[in-house]
């Protein structure tokens, strides 16, 4: 068995994590030994390997904050569970291994599917469905403008705004990506720019735009504010840019553009238990039908967790990165 670990942290993220031997002991009383079938290696566990993200763990730590996996053990007291049965690993437990003893009341049962689309479950949907729901009142019919239309969250939002009578207006770095973005269901994609307002009105006949959705930061926030209808409200989740958001004061002068940010972690300590099984339960019923996925670019076992990881800091990928133990 294996484990990816990082005694320390640095600006080129696969040079500070190695896959390792792994020695687990039996599940304690109230434990259940999982069998990691697949874990993602998102963009926050690539920055917190750098150091550059908002919540770090102390050192070493293993990688990895979200997976799904097989029940092998059940330890003394546990009866909820039965070996075999398919499990949600806990946030932030440290996925990045062959198998781990967790407790048994920090697992979510799942049904069996496909475990690449069920271990990306915990982190991009959700970020997505409360990007949707959390900051503008959508009705169907409404516009919504994303960048990043190409990434994870990117992905899963096209689905669920269709699903949801929403329609998307996609931003995306790069022509190379248009493709792909298309394929998902979306309703426009454009390569960002300076004059993207105006090939957005002229694309949607000039049409209401009150939500939109930004991961890059730099500049690519200031194109999506010039969208925005009076009113509108920006999201922020995340800095792909490397660079801090601009917005020019016109927006937030003339418009009354309010720009906003969301961290899924912050959600999670604030949620309820039943605010949080309500997201999960939608998402859960629509990854498990077929309803809801998104792209797979390339697996790796632990062995290869430094090419994982370089595949996953790089920009030029087309799905996701998944380590598969």
């Amino acid at each position: 068995m294996l484990k990816a670990e990082y005694q320390q942290r640095g600006p080129v993220p696969q040079d500070v994590i190695s896959a390792v031997a792994l020695q687990l002991p039996e599940p304690a009383a109230g434990q259940v030994r999982v069998k990691v079938l697949a874990a993602p290696i998102n963009p926050s566990d690539v920055l917190t390997l750098t150091g550059a993200y908002g919540m770090l763990p102390p050192l070493p730590a293993i990688g990895g904050n979200e997976g799904v996996g097989k029940v092998e053990a059940l330890g003394a007291g546990v009866s909820q569970f039965k070996v075999g049965q398919t499990v949600l690993l806990p946030v932030g437990s440290g996925t990045w291994v062959s198998a781990m003893n967790a407790p048994a009341d920090k697992l979510i049962p799942l049904p069996d599917a496909d475990p690449l689309q069920l271990a990306m479950l915990t982190v991009n949907p959700p970020t997505a469905s409360l990007l949707l729901s959390e900051f503008v009142d959508l009705k169907p019919g409404d516009w919504v403008i994303q960048n990043a239309a190409n990434s994870g969250v990117g992905s899963y939002l096209i689905q669920l705004a269709k699903l949801r009578g929403f329609k998307t207006i996609n931003v995306v770095r790069r022509e190379s990506a248009v493709a792909g973005v298309e394929a998902e269901g979306a309703d426009l994609v454009l390569v960002d720019g300076p004059d993207l307002a105006k090939r957005v009105r002229a694309a949607t006949g000039g049409a209401e735009v009150r939500l939109g959705i930004d991961a890059v930061g730099g500049v690519s926030t200031d194109n999506l504010a010039a969208v925005l209808a009076n009113g509108g409200v920006l999201v922020n989740y995340g800095m792909m840019s490397g660079q801090a958001c601009q917005v020019s004061p016109a927006s937030f002068v003339f418009r009354d553009v309010t720009l906003r940010g969301f961290w899924l972690a912050k959600w999670f300590q604030q949620a309820s238990p039943a605010q949080q099984m309500k997201v999960f339960g939608e998402l859960v019923q629509l990854i498990a039908s077929g309803k809801l996925k998104t792209r797979v670019a390339a697996t790796y076992d632990l062995e290869h967790i430094k090419d994982a990881v370089a595949a996953a800091a790089s920009g030029e990928r087309d799905g996701k990165i998944l380590l598969v133990p």
